[in-house]
């Protein structure tokens, strides 16, 4: 299985995940132009995808997903609240014929197995994704905008060979920062995003023998920065795991499981 962050951040999501001919975009939170060309940098063209799936109606999670459908023929999958969440949207446009997934219901593209998990994320049906390699059974967790450490993400974990955590922001940064106070509630409350000492804490939890790395994810432009996160969680883990960090402005090839 390969996994390319094309983008993780709060201003755009878009990963990209490939089992031998099966090739799935999560989220389309960037531009079809960014995407198409991080993919081809890689040696992908973006038109072999056989889908997109959402994982909330969040702008930074679906701003191109209306593009990505119409200019390069991308079906898109998502359970039916965010499908007419993300449909009602003027700047979205035509996402051609709707693919419905039932939330905790596991679905298959091509020789891939998608497990959908519900957040309380503040989100209409907010979800974050198990992908299983079918013939090979390797686990890849795509787990972001979780909008707090729930108690099944312990068990997800141990599930795992590799995720992609989301680690949004440092507590003092957030604090002393220039964002509203609304806001700032809003981001450490129990619908918004996990911190980095909330991510490390949960990793160091679990029991994640089975992950060979974990990669930062879903950072804040201004609350969080890679040095920050990598340090809060390089002072939990040691070297349990290999650890990475998303860019949040360009494409992050992980290694191959």
């Amino acid at each position: 299985m390969e996994v390319i962050a094309l983008q993780s951040g709060s201003s755009g999501n878009c990963i990209y995940v490939r089992s031998g001919d099966t090739a799935v975009l999560f989220d389309a939170g960037i531009s079809g132009s960014k995407a198409e060309s991080r993919l081809a940098d890689h040696g992908y063209d973006i038109r072999d995808c056989q889908a997109i799936v959402l994982s909330h109606e969040h702008y930074d999670h679906i701003s191109g997903v209306g593009i990505f459908s119409r200019k390069f023929g991308l079906p898109v999958h998502a359970n039916l609240r965010t499908w007419n969440a993300t449909r009602a949207k003027p700047s979205i446009g035509c996402m051609g014929h709707p693919n419905h997934f039932v939330t905790g219901k596991p679905f298959e593209i091509g020789g891939l197995r998608i497990e959908s998990i519900r957040t309380p994320h503040d989100a209409i049906e907010g979800v974050c994704f198990v992908i299983e390699e079918i013939e090979s059974g390797c686990r890849f967790g795509l787990l972001t905008d979780l909008g707090h450490v729930f108690e099944e993400l312990h068990a997800v974990i141990g599930s795992l060979d590799a995720v992609l955590l989301e680690s949004n922001y440092d507590e003092e940064m957030l604090h002393n920062g220039p964002y509203p106070q609304h806001l700032k509630l809003r981001i450490a409350g129990k619908r918004g995003h996990i911190s980095n000492s909330d991510a490390a804490t949960l990793l160091d939890s679990c029991d994640a023998g089975r992950l060979s790395w974990v990669c930062l994810g879903h950072l804040s432009a201004h609350n969080n920065t890679p040095q920050v996160a990598l340090a809060t969680h390089q002072a939990k883990h040691r070297d349990r795991f290999s650890l990475f960090c998303a860019d949040r402005d360009g494409a992050t090839k992980l290694p191959a499981l």
